[in-house]
């Protein structure tokens, strides 16, 4: 078992960097960026960016981006029980969050050495709250799949979501993503894009997804966007046939029986005894039971 460390000793401190704003840097962050022995980040140039326009002295840097992270995690561990403190960054926001860094993260825990974390801002939470969408339940999705099975799954996980859902997107595909939300979802179900957030230019834009996409067939999508989708509303009193039918998707999907149930009571909001005593009574077909 590893316990948080003292603010001088040895180990990893995960900041977070601002997403635009620079004034969104806590003085927790400043302090640990000021007293590190060595900054791991995913682009020196802009670390190093970041550093001049804070004011603040430059530091060693490692590199941990897809291609470096094994090895940069071999050289924080080393560094950390040589004595140091290792700060993790990456281009903005938190680290590890669609971005280099869990990799790392993990190596360090596992290693048994000391970790904590700086909170700062992060793109998710931001475009979230300014929805004004439901916050209370939601799902992180990332970013999408450009192509192929994967992205129809995520598409048909959305659809099917009763939970809000949040994906980042780039402005060269978030209007075909609209267009496949709209086949998957329904052109009325609710969303908003979030764009340049804490920036000059922040911009959400709110309405249903055939709203939103007319908006950005007018005006030019720019800059990195957060997508956020309000949840399917659950059909009320669903019948046994549609409880079956979903069932059945689920278990044709590889999904274990247990994992089936929690699936399709999570989508209806059906009472699990209801939809277990379904899966048990072998209403969903042989086949799919095999």
């Amino acid at each position: 078992m590893t316990e948080s460390r003292g603010p001088l000793s040895p180990g990893l401190s995960i900041v977070g960097t601002p997403i635009g704003n620079l004034s969104d840097l806590s003085d927790r962050g400043r302090e640990a960026l000021q007293s590190c022995d060595v900054i791991v980040c995913e682009d020196t140039r802009r670390s190093g960016r970041l550093l001049q326009q804070l004011g603040l002295a430059k530091r060693p840097f490692l590199v941990a981006n897809e291609y470096t992270e094994g090895k940069a995690t071999a050289a924080v561990i080393e560094r950390i029980k040589g004595g140091q403190r290792v700060v993790l960054i990456t281009d903005a926001g938190m680290p590890g969050v669609s971005d280099p860094g869990s990799g790392l993260i993990k190596g360090v825990i596992a290693s048994g050495l000391a970790v904590d974390v700086v909170p700062g801002p992060t793109a998710l939470i931001s475009g979230l709250v300014l929805s004004g969408l439901p916050t209370t339940r939601f799902v992180f999705e990332g970013f999408l799949a450009r192509r192929g099975q994967e992205r129809e799954v995520q598409l048909g996980d959305i659809a099917s979501q009763p939970r809000t859902t949040v994906f980042y997107e780039s402005p060269k595909r978030v209007v075909r993503t609209l267009q496949d939300l709209a086949k998957v979802c329904g052109a009325d179900r609710q969303v908003a894009l979030a764009r340049e957030l804490t920036k000059l230019h922040e911009q959400v834009v709110r309405g249903t997804i055939e709203e939103v996409e007319s908006h950005f067939a007018d005006v030019a999508p720019r800059g990195e966007f957060v997508v956020i989708v309000a949840g399917r509303n659950a059909p009320p009193g669903a019948s046994d046939e549609e409880i079956r039918t979903w069932l059945d998707e689920a278990l044709r999907a590889g999904l274990s029986k247990r994992d089936a149930v929690s699936q399709v009571v999570e989508r209806s909001g059906v009472a699990k005894n209801r939809v277990y005593h379904l899966m048990t009574a072998d209403l969903v077909g042989p086949e799919a039971l095999q």
